[in-house]
């Protein structure tokens, strides 16, 4: 067990009463006097001793900076002239580290500003990390938002798709420009959500849509049946390319905004309710019913928001062929304005982000916290009668289809 012989200085002494850094000079000499003890019992023997258990001489040493919450140590790290000197102290130094970066990583995925994180980080380590270097920390982060954000789709259907939107702030090329920040989320077939993916697009094109519906369809998305989005062009015309077959159905919530927005304020509370009723009709055949009605009632009064009703009415109603416990959750993307709350907080901290990887990097790393809640938190849907719907409406088609072959034949 090596012996630690401290020497201390007049002035360190008298900084130690005075707060003037001298703290970090006497922990710098105590760690200095560790390292010279460590090399000498690697070695066996003291500087210049001789003795018949040496296994090796020193070759001098070398400088190395560490930062610890008492300010910034200078040490000299010695070096023996064959193998290697090994210590604790810088293995101790790295898991700080490494946990250090951790905990960076996790205030940026919260929320805290990269200038926040500088200052926090000189509280604790005695001295300040440029944003830059932050910023360069969380990049760390970047391998494992690419690997999940990529992943595999192909091991389980997902029967029902939500998409949106957000617009983000992103400066390019000297100037900030609005960036759609476009998320995919699914409920596979054991009836858990997913986030499935996230792609930034310069609008919210067709083009952009279709890019990230081929993309899915690229990692293996497949068994979609109804996809829920609000009523934008170009998502719109994108479901329709990528998704034949498929039920799109319209958010009710984005539907009924759009229909108040054109009626007079003098009916707008009532046909409110009455928009309630329709939409929450228990069958298509009751929806409609219900339609003529309002149409008979605030066809003259509001005609500009009639017209809009009678435009949406068929995609708005579509859940109303699913079994009555799937239409509540798919009858809009509320879930995925709720996720965009959330995505929000956080961007708002941000504010401009520096370039589209640091977006990526943030809302992937905050996607991913969340899907990761949702695999293992409670069941989204129960889907036992949404498979048996299933197979009961494939059976009845086929019935059908039989039927109108032999009246053919």
């Amino acid at each position: 067990m090596p012996q630690y012989q401290i020497t201390v200085d007049e002035e360190t002494v008298r900084g130690l009463f005075s707060g003037d850094g001298a703290l970090a000079k006497l922990v710098e000499a105590v760690v200095n006097e560790i390292l010279q003890g460590q090399v000498s019992e690697q070695l066996g023997a003291t500087r210049y001793e001789r003795t018949e258990q040496r296994a090796g001489y020193r070759n001098g040493s070398r400088p190395r900076t560490l930062i610890a919450r008492v300010g910034t140590l200078n040490l000299r790290v010695p070096q023996v002239r064959e193998g290697e000197f090994s210590t604790e102290v810088f293995g101790r130094y790295q898991r700080s580290e490494q946990a250090l970066v951790l905990s960076l990583i996790e205030m940026v995925v919260n929320g805290v500003s990269t200038r926040k994180v500088a200052k926090i980080t000189e509280e604790l380590c005695g001295t300040s990390l440029s944003k830059s270097t932050v910023s360069e920390l969380c990049g760390r982060l970047d391998p494992v938002v690419k690997g999940w954000n990529e992943r595999d789709l192909s091991g389980s259907r997902y029967p029902f798709l939500l998409v949106d939107a957000l617009v983000i702030r992103v400066r390019e090329d000297g100037r900030v420009r609005p960036i759609s920040a476009m998320i995919a989320t699914g409920v596979n077939e054991q009836g858990y959500r997913e986030i499935l993916g996230l792609m930034l697009g310069d609008s919210e094109s067709e083009t952009s849509w279709g890019s990230l519906f081929a993309w899915l369809k690229q990692r293996g998305l497949h068994g979609v049946d109804v996809v829920v989005s609000d009523s934008h062009g170009g998502l719109v015309a994108a479901v329709r390319t990528h998704f034949q077959g498929c039920t799109w159905q319209r958010c009710q919530t984005h539907l009924t905004r759009n229909i108040l927005d054109a009626a007079p304020k003098s009916v707008q509370s009532e046909l409110h309710g009455r928009l309630r009723s329709l939409l929450e009709a228990p069958d298509p055949d009751t929806a409609r019913t219900l339609l003529v009605r309002l149409v008979a009632d605030y066809g003259e009064r509001a005609s500009k928001a009639i017209a809009v009703l009678e435009d949406g009415f068929e995609d708005a109603t579509a859940v109303l062929a699913l079994p009555e416990r799937y239409r509540v959750r798919l009858r809009t993307t509320n879930g995925v304005e709720r996720l965009n709350e959330e995505i929000r907080r956080r961007e708002r901290v941000i504010r401009i982000f520096p370039n589209r990887a640091s977006a990526v990097r943030l809302l992937g790393a905050l996607l991913m916290e969340i899907d990761e809640g949702w695999s293992t938190g409670h069941r989204y849907l129960v889907m036992d009668e949404y498979w048996q719907w299933r197979k009961d409406q494939e059976q009845a088609n086929k019935a059908n289809a039989g039927s109108r072959e032999r009246q053919i034949a």
